[in-house]
Formats: C-alpha cells, structure tokens, sequence
C-alpha cells in the first residue's frame, strides 16, 4: 500500500485524471503510481466516480480485496470484452472436467490391471537372473507380413531377431492427448457436438 505523499507523486488515479492527489485520498492506497494501467483498466471498465462511491460505502480493511476484485474483473474485460472473467472460469471448469475424465480413465485402468493381475497363477519366486526370452531367427525370405524386424534398424550388423505383435489389445479407448477424442474436441470448446 503506497501513499501518494511519500515521493510527493500521485496516485495512479489522480494522475490519470488530472487533477491534486490530496492526503485522504481513497485511491492512493490502492492505486501506486508505478501501476498506471490497473487503474486506466478500473476506470474503463467501472468508471472514476463508481469505483469511488464503492470504496466509500466499503469498511477500510475490505477495500484491498474490492480493488484486487475490481482490477482483475477489468483486465478481464479489457482482453476479452464479451465474456470477461466468466470466460476464464468457463475454461478451468471445462479444463477440470477434461482432466476429471482422464483421471476416472486412468483409475478404471488401475482396478482393470489389478484385477487382471490378482488372476493370474501366482508362480514361485526365481533365484538369480530371469531367462533370455527365447528368440528365433528365420531367414529375410520367409518372414510373414505381419512381423517386423527388430534390432537390425542401426545397421550394426547381425541378423536381427523377428517377434510377433503382441496378442493384448491395447487398454485405451482413446489417447489422452487426442482432443478428437471421447475427453477433448476443441480445446476452448466443449469437446465433440457443443457449438
């Protein structure tokens, strides 16, 4: 909380309006003069005699909390006239819900793999190192389609080893990241089929 009278220069809001910052003045705790543009946005958006006649009808110790409210409402406005703050808040709201999605996915995913796990036979602990898994090398004229090399991509010599896909479907339903999808659509929208 600057005073206007401490460097003898007003307050942000007696210099945008022209005129003496006297010792009581109401905008000088609010309104330093190194932030001239917290108070030209405030007196855009609200008007001089408005914000006055708030900051007046106000207890003293409530007043900082008005003039950050007032502030931020009219930044807001000034970079988005139409819908203000309320077009942040839409956006975190529409942003949580997004992530709430992914979030209940993610846990579905985790109930679904300790499921399967609890499943599966419980083998006996392994002494020492596991095994290589067993590879088999076949010749490049007899590799089906549907295998791909792997290992041999560097150039690093050797014959490379084949392995077939894996028989798993892939768990998502959908790529978190994908926006086309069943969480997203347009990033500022509200995902698929809002307008």
């Amino acid at each position: 909380m600057a005073s206007s009278n401490s460097y003898n220069s007003p307050c942000a809001a007696c210099k945008f309006l022209r005129r003496k910052c006297m010792p009581d003045c109401i905008f000088a705790p609010h309104f330093p003069p190194e932030d001239p543009q917290k108070f030209a946005n405030v007196h855009k958006i609200f008007g001089a005699s408005n914000v006055t006649k708030l900051l007046n009808d106000l207890l003293p110790h409530q007043r900082d909390d008005a003039v950050n409210s007032l502030a931020y409402e009219a930044e807001a406005r000034v970079r988005d006239p139409v819908y203000g703050c309320v077009g942040a808040i839409t956006f975190l709201q529409r942003q949580v819900e997004r992530l709430e999605t992914e979030l209940d996915a993610a846990n579905a995913d985790l109930i679904r793999y300790a499921s399967f796990n609890d499943d599966l036979p419980h083998q006996a602990p392994m002494v020492g190192p596991p095994p290589p898994p067993p590879t088999r090398q076949r010749p490049p004229s007899d590799q089906p389609a549907s295998r791909r090399v792997l290992g041999n991509e560097g150039g690093g010599g050797g014959d490379g080893f084949y392995q077939t896909p894996s028989n798993f479907p892939f768990p998502y339903h959908h790529i978190p990241w994908d926006y086309g999808g069943p969480c997203g659509g347009d990033i500022n929208g509200g995902g698929q089929g809002s307008s």
